[in-house]
């Protein structure tokens, strides 16, 4: 016998269907959002035309017209707006890159000696992050370049190192290294040398997963790219000479010159953010449950070997999260060059450049793609590296 058919649910109209009525409200929020930012840029390129002010990027091919102290690609004043942007942002990669790499260090070392168990060590560490991370960035960045770099001597009285190096108010005067014929053939034995550590430690790492032995990688990876890339130069004829700056007249020629606005800029940026790496550091040391040095103690291994391969390699998957935050905000306060004269992007192309064509939009709106570039690149390489460390549960 077969069931009786139930009669079928009348449909639900469309105002009465939340989903559906959710779906209509985002609708027209983006259409209202849409004409809102249609009616603000007509508004604008209407504004911009009435004062006779051009758009557009035709003025990046103008003649600049001005000059930067420190360039890391050829620049002159007869070059075009285009490349002064070029250069600032060269010069906002280098400081950010270097203050990283000077943060990172100074910042782990930092970290691990607060957790020291010699008290003279543990409140020195203390002491550091208290003061310079409770001290404004540009206030420590005015410190460094008018208190110290400014009251340097002139370049008549330069603080010398054998003769070679030069420090002086006008900066830090270094031999330059000149490579000659066959130097090029350096850089394949450096990569060759980097590739054959890169597979060692995959050996390595295979290895004690068999048979629980370890290798001495690091060292043995270490003398690779020390060794082979000093062997090949040797077995060139050393192809490398030396131009030491020398004091002709007022000032240093020859060399290389690393001016103190970049000194300043990178020391206060190194400075200040290793106070928080190191308190990230310190708190993903101690987020390590104390039962993990208690086995490795009990296993006879020693604190030094303990915290470098029990410790740390956990510690890490803590920290590099917000270690990524630091980064980043060390590429945007790396703006406050300005301050104190470094040709940053900002200084040079949200600055001077933006003064003398006029191209306040267009300007502006390149500079901040251009942070938000570098902070998503950041962010996604911080995110692959965090996924290649975190563990991997089953």
């Amino acid at each position: 016998m077969s069931s009786p058919v139930k009669p079928s649910a009348p449909p639900v109209k469309f105002w009465r269907d939340p989903a559906k009525r959710a779906l209509l409200f985002q609708l027209v929020l983006l259409c209202a959002v849409a004409a809102f930012i249609a009616f603000i840029v007509n508004n604008t390129l209407n504004n911009l035309s009435t004062r006779g002010i051009t758009t557009g990027f035709g003025f990046l091919d103008d003649p600049a017209g001005f000059a930067i102290a420190q360039s890391l690609i050829p620049y002159a004043e007869t070059d075009t707006y285009g490349r002064t942007f070029v250069v600032g942002l060269l010069n906002t990669l280098l400081v950010s890159f270097l203050g990283i790499i000077g943060a990172t260090l100074l910042g782990f070392v930092i970290g691990v000696a607060r957790l020291s168990p010699n008290w003279l060590i543990a409140r020195l560490a203390s002491a550091y992050v208290e003061l310079f991370r409770n001290i404004p960035l540009l206030l420590q960045m005015f410190f460094w370049y008018f208190a110290v770099l400014r009251t340097l001597p002139g370049p008549r009285d330069s603080l010398s190192l054998n003769d070679s190096v030069f420090l002086n108010v006008r900066g830090l005067y270094l031999p330059e290294p000149i490579p000659g014929s066959g130097f090029i053939w350096i850089w394949p034995a450096l990569l060759l040398a980097l590739v054959l550590a890169f597979w060692l430690v995959r050996f390595n790492h295979r290895r004690q997963d068999a048979t629980g032995q370890r290798l001495p990688v690091w060292s043995i990876s270490l003398g690779l790219v020390i060794l082979l890339p000093g062997l090949t130069f040797l077995a060139l004829g050393a192809p490398l000479e030396w131009n030491y700056p020398e004091l002709r007249g007022f000032n240093f020629r020859g060399g290389m010159t690393i001016i103190p606005e970049f000194l300043a800029l990178w020391l206060s940026l190194t400075v200040y953010t290793a106070a928080f790496i190191a308190e990230i550091v310190r708190s993903g040391i101690q987020a390590i449950s104390h039962g993990q040095t208690e086995a490795a103690h009990a296993l006879g291994i020693k604190d030094s070997l303990t915290l470098r391969l029990v410790i740390i390699p956990q510690a890490l998957r803590v920290i590099i999260p917000p270690l990524t935050s630091q980064y980043l905000n060390l590429t945007k306060n790396s703006s406050l060059a300005t301050a104190i004269g470094y040709p940053d992007l900002v200084s040079v192309f949200a600055g001077t450049t933006l003064n003398q064509t006029g191209q306040a939009i267009e300007v502006i709106a390149i500079t901040m793609l251009v942070y938000l570039s570098i902070s998503l690149a950041v962010s996604f390489f911080m995110n692959w590296f965090n996924s290649r460390m975190a563990l991997v549960e089953r």
